[in-house]
């Protein structure tokens, strides 16, 4: 049978469509093998637990493991590059939080811009910090403590989880605001700082509510206030910080983030999976007790969160005049 050569290459083409099918839903398929998150702290913090939630989650979801790495240091500068430095391709997420949005301003030498360079996915969490000391720091409330440090200059040790951390910051922001000092030493993370926090070689810790509300209700620390302007249903007899120092107010957000150029489609796929944990009754009940807020959405809204915060602390660390140091 001799077909007309326009009939032979219409034939031809479709052939090719349906050879190519089969690599196009493989190539849209995601994922298909297991996805890192990177996290810029050592386990026990609040960022570290919010990203092993997540991805076990997103692991019994999506099909594929989603593997925690932890890579310590510069103040999650070198987990933040290493993701931004990978394939764009979802296998490399990072747990994206608000010491990203001050490193800029604290690390004026960076090689990377963290709103220019990643491609934000979806917004995880907030939740409000607590000041908290060791039992023995002779304090119940920020009027002592603001009393006591100015009394005994050099005297408090200030826990953080390293420079640009929300424990550091928001302890800088405090200490801007009442005229106090304390000494600064830093940890690779929130786990380490609380543990030295609890043995009293440290007195004091700005620290999340999600890393600290077990030892605060087993009386190994002792809470003064919460760093949000309203008081927390998880420890609601803690006062806000705001009650005595008017205008304080801060709270760490945190949420999932991939390299530029990551594609929409997985973008999408990750984002919807993260609203539908937020939404599952399970996740809801383990964000109550860890004192945690969820923050679903776009990913637009986590970038315009992102990009605000970023402006917000780059102000707040050029007035304080706070160094990476």
């Amino acid at each position: 049978m001799n077909l007309p050569r326009r009939e032979i290459l219409r034939l031809a083409a479709g052939a090719a469509t349906l050879a190519a099918a089969p690599r196009l839903a493989r190539a849209q398929a995601y994922p298909t093998r297991p996805v890192r998150i990177l996290v810029g702290f050592a386990p026990g913090g609040g960022t570290d637990i919010m990203a092993r939630l997540l991805g076990a989650w997103l692991g019994e979801r999506l099909g594929q493991n989603f593997l925690v790495e932890n890579r310590t240091g510069a103040g999650t500068n070198i987990a933040t590059e290493m993701a931004i430095r990978a394939a764009p391709d979802g296998y490399t997420l990072l747990e994206g939080c608000l010491p990203n949005a001050a490193n800029g301003a604290l690390y004026p030498g960076l090689s990377f811009d963290f709103v220019r360079d990643v491609t934000p996915v979806a917004g995880a969490s907030r939740e409000s910090f607590i000041i908290e000391v060791h039992p023995d720091v002779p304090v119940h409330s920020v009027p002592e403590l603001i009393a006591y440090a100015k009394a005994n200059p050099g005297k408090l040790t200030m826990a953080s989880a390293g420079i640009g951390s929300g424990n550091q910051l928001f302890g800088e922001l405090f200490q801007s605001m009442t005229g106090t000092k304390f000494v600064d030493v830093t940890y690779r993370g929130a786990g380490p700082a609380l543990v030295d926090l609890m043995a009293g070689r440290a007195q004091i810790m700005f620290a999340s509510i999600s890393s600290s509300i077990g030892f605060l209700k087993a009386g190994k620390l002792r809470g003064l206030a919460v760093t949000m302007t309203t008081r927390q249903p998880a420890l609601p007899d803690l006062p806000t910080v705001a009650e005595f120092v008017p205008g304080y107010d801060t709270s760490f957000w945190q949420g999932l983030v991939a390299p530029k150029g990551t594609p929409a489609n997985v973008v999408d796929t990750l984002n919807r999976a993260v609203n539908a944990a937020l939404a599952d009754p399970k996740i809801k009940a383990r964000f109550d007790e860890l004192g945690v807020i969820a923050m679903p959405g776009t990913p637009a809204d986590f970038g315009k969160l992102i990009a605000a915060e970023t402006a917000r602390w780059s102000k707040v660390i050029r007035t304080a005049g706070i160094k990476a140091e």
